[in-house]
């Protein structure tokens, strides 16, 4: 029997989301509910369009041209793609075979036992670091971070490149000592190529009205040019370059 996913929607040609030209994939479905979040129509897993690998395999494929060219490939997103594991590893299991570059868009929300089935087939993550302090974390994201913690450690042993992004939100995740200990945790990984630090933005509030959802931060505002480049100023005093 083909294996199935829901599919919530797909970017063709997206240049941010890892390496070259990507085909992104965003996949319904995630455990966390964060604040700040502007994919709230992805939440939930029984929304969007059911596949099977070898449908998104014969679209993927046309696109294996611009993947060589660029040195791009497949992103998968979400939402938390990891929710769909058994799809997801099936479907980049199906990527490798095909000599297309692999890279999973991932809060890092996922059990190991989970996890080994689908890094194998995994040449990249971009893992999103919500919040050091785990307290903080649940109040941010409704969820600990212990298990994200573990992830990134995982992709470490396995030396899996990465790309980590943190959003910095005025307020909640600006805390120079938090800012710190996010630095020291990173500083102790050797396989992150990048990290990108992402200002808040307030652009799927829409989308939170929408689905009638009470969105808590209407009074935050994004962080101003001076907070960014003080935030940047912590991770350089770890030698750590930020984009």
């Amino acid at each position: 029997m083909a294996i199935q996913g829901k599919v919530h929607s797909v970017e063709t040609c997206g240049t941010v989301d890892g390496p070259g030209i990507r085909y992104i994939l965003f996949l319904a479905g995630c455990p966390l509910r964060c604040k700040y979040c502007h994919n709230c129509d992805t939440w939930n897993g029984g929304i969007g369009d059911t596949m099977t690998v070898e449908e998104i395999m014969e679209e993927v494929k046309r696109y294996k041209p611009y993947f060589r060219f660029s040195k791009g490939g497949i992103t998968v997103s979400g939402g938390e793609p990891t929710m769909q594991h058994n799809f997801l590893t099936a479907l980049l299991k199906s990527c490798k075979e095909e000599e297309i570059h692999t890279c999973l868009d991932t809060s890092g929300y996922c059990d190991e036992t989970k996890a080994e089935e689908f890094l194998p087939f995994t040449d990249m993550v971009l893992l999103d670091l919500k919040h050091i302090d785990d307290e903080k974390h649940r109040q941010l994201t409704g969820v600990s971070n212990e298990k994200i913690l573990k992830f990134a450690k995982l992709l470490e042993a396995k030396n899996i490149p990465v790309w980590i992004r943190h959003v910095v939100v005025p307020g909640y995740t600006d805390e120079e000592q938090d800012v710190e200990n996010l630095c020291k945790f990173i500083q102790g990984l050797k396989n992150v190529e990048k990290v990108e630090l992402l200002p808040y933005h307030a652009m799927g509030v829409h989308k939170w009205e929408g689905l009638g959802l009470n969105y808590e931060l209407h009074d935050v505002q994004s962080p101003t040019p001076e907070l960014m480049e003080k935030i940047k100023n912590v991770f350089r005093k770890y030698n750590i370059q930020v984009s």
